[in-house]
């Protein structure tokens, strides 16, 4: 079965752009193209897509009703997975887009869009519950210096790593307590070193584990891109 597809832009060349460019992939398929939110909610109702990709800013207000939509989503169809096109890096939308969770969402910039193969990938991520964040949105949350040179990931220890995978999965505290077999507590301290081996201890606690997330999925996606070109 293709992934069925909502695309939401509210610029038609845009709109037209990446539902022509989905249209490509052999197990993707478009199946509607909108240019405001109110349409989209409706034409999430009516399709019950697999994923929608959706620009951020779009009418009523054009400020951020694609995160708006996504959170909406995360709440009335968890099982639909998000793909929000930007055309620039902005923390604090990245931030309000994964506050909940990092699985099923995804974050590029729309110069990626001519780069049909990180689209079809995004698209892919999300609708297997994972997760595709722009590399250069990495890098400005992360800072570059921490890709180039030793990761800070290094310092964590082999409970700390399973924890922070978990926190990457959008698991609370209780959820990833059960998940590892721990004591909430316990859970609670390994995140607390967590924070302060990645220098994110005076952050508040979502900018935290959501910095710390993408962290760890940016050297996973390394890690996986070294493995396929060896």
């Amino acid at each position: 079965m293709a992934i069925r597809v909502v695309v939401a832009d509210d610029a038609f060349l845009v709109r037209e752009a990446v539902t022509r460019l989905l249209s490509d992939a052999p197990d993707i398929e478009p199946i509607a193209a909108v240019g405001e939110s109110a349409t989209l909610v409706a034409t999430i109702e009516h399709e019950r897509p697999d994923v929608v990709v959706t620009d951020i800013r779009m009418p009523p207000t054009g400020e951020d009703e694609g995160i708006r939509v996504a959170s909406r989503l995360r709440k009335t169809h968890p099982e639909i997975g998000v793909v929000v096109l930007s055309q620039y890096a902005e923390p604090a939308y990245i931030l309000e887009l994964l506050e909940s969770g990092s699985a099923g969402r995804a974050y590029l910039l729309k110069e990626r869009v001519n780069h049909r193969g990180q689209l079809f990938d995004a698209v892919r991520a999300v609708h297997s519950s994972g997760s595709y964040i722009d590399p250069k949105v990495v890098e400005l949350l992360v800072e570059s210096r921490a890709r180039r040179e030793l990761s800070p990931l290094s310092h964590l220890t082999a409970r700390e790593r399973d924890t922070l995978a978990e926190i990457a999965k959008g698991k609370n505290n209780e959820a990833i307590a059960e998940s590892l077999v721990l004591t909430k507590r316990a859970v609670e301290k390994h995140i607390n070193a967590i924070f302060i081996k990645l220098g994110l201890s005076g952050a508040p606690d979502v900018s935290s584990r959501v910095t710390a997330a993408l962290m760890f999925l940016a050297e996973s996606a390394d890690a996986a891109g070294s493995q396929g070109q060896s």
